[in-house]
This record gives structure tokens, C-alpha cells and sequence, in this order.
């Protein structure tokens, strides 16, 4: 009987151990080193279906994009750089909109996750470190090498995406994000 009772006990402690946690997956990234700016885009974990990891990591880019152009309204020194922070900030949190409405249009429906992979924190962490002029070419290396990333991403997904929805807002947004990086080119 005592036994029994510690048995029992030490399922419930297990049991309750586990509540509230999530699930952790595996993060895989794809990382480029730009000027001492670490740029990362999740590679699907073998866990997550294509059409999720895509969304998490369009989601994830989004993130970072308004992350680091709110950064740009108090470090930046050039008035360029302030402006396309401006537009950048406009263009994600649309584009953030879009990808929330494909994604839940999936079947079964998807939910992007925004979270930041440890390389986008670093690279954010990094920014904010910075001010002036040093944080005008940082800013800009990161806006050019994080455009290309997602470019390259889009591109792929559109081509071969496995959730109808998903592809269609890749498609759609190739063009936005090719702008983008060309105005990137341009700081």
C-alpha cells in the first residue's frame, strides 16, 4: 500500500512538472554574417510541415523587420535610412496581416509564430548597441541581407509550397519584397 501511494504521488509530481510547458521544437537556421550583423532564417525542423515552417519563418521576418526599423526612429542618423525604416515598418506589419490571413485560410489552419531565432535577437541586440552612422550601415547590411533571405524563401515557397494559401501570399508578395531589397540597395 505504501507502495502504491508513493507510486501515485510520484505520477502526479511528474504530471504537474509538465503543466504549462510547451513543446519545444528543434530550430535549425541558416545563418550569414554581414559586416558583424548575423542574419538567420529557419530551415524547417523535422518536426514542423512545410507550410508551418514557412509561415513561422515569414512571420519571424516580419518581426524582425519591424524590430529593427523601430530601432532605426531613435539610432539612425540619415534621413534615409529614417524613412525607409518608416516604409519598412508600413510594408511588414501588412505583410504580417496577409500571412495571419493565409495561413488560418490553410486546412487545417496554420499559426505563424514571430518568434525571433536566437541569431535575429543577436542581430537586434547588436542594432540597439549601435547609434549614428555606425548604425546606418549596420541597419542597411542587415535590411539587404534580410530581404535577400526572404526573397530567396518566397521564391522557393511560391514555387513548390504545399498549402495553397501560403504559395499564393509568397507569389504575391515576390514583387513587394524585390522592391524592398533594391530599396535597401540603395542606403
Amino acid at each position: 500500500m505504501k507502495h502504491s501511494f508513493l507510486l501515485v504521488v510520484s505520477i502526479a509530481a511528474l504530471g504537474l512538472g509538465g503543466c504549462g510547458k510547451k513543446a519545444e521544437k528543434p530550430v535549425t537556421e541558416n545563418s550569414t554574417t554581414v559586416n558583424d550583423v548575423s542574419i538567420t532564417q529557419p530551415v524547417a525542423s523535422p518536426q514542423a510541415t512545410p507550410g508551418q515552417a514557412f509561415a513561422d519563418a515569414a512571420a519571424a521576418s516580419d518581426k524582425f523587420e519591424i524590430e529593427s526599423s523601430k530601432l532605426a526612429a531613435t539610432q539612425a542618423k540619415s534621413a534615409n535610412v529614417k524613412h525607409f525604416a518608416e516604409e519598412m515598418i508600413k510594408a511588414h506589419t501588412d505583410s504580417t496581416a496577409k500571412l495571419i490571413s493565409a495561413a488560418a485560410a490553410a486546412s487545417p489552419a496554420i499559426v505563424p509564430s514571430p518568434t525571433l531565432t536566437p541569431a535575429q535577437q543577436q542581430t537586434l541586440d547588436g542594432l540597439a548597441s549601435k547609434s549614428g552612422a555606425e548604425f546606418d550601415k549596420a541597419y542597411a547590411d542587415a535590411q539587404r541581407s534580410g530581404h535577400q533571405a526572404t526573397l530567396d524563401a518566397l521564391k522557393a515557397y511560391s514555387a513548390s509550397g504545399d498549402v495553397p494559401s501560403l504559395k499564393a501570399f509568397a507569389t504575391k508578395l515576390v514583387p513587394i519584397v524585390t522592391a524592398h531589397l533594391n530599396m535597401a540597395k540603395g542606403l
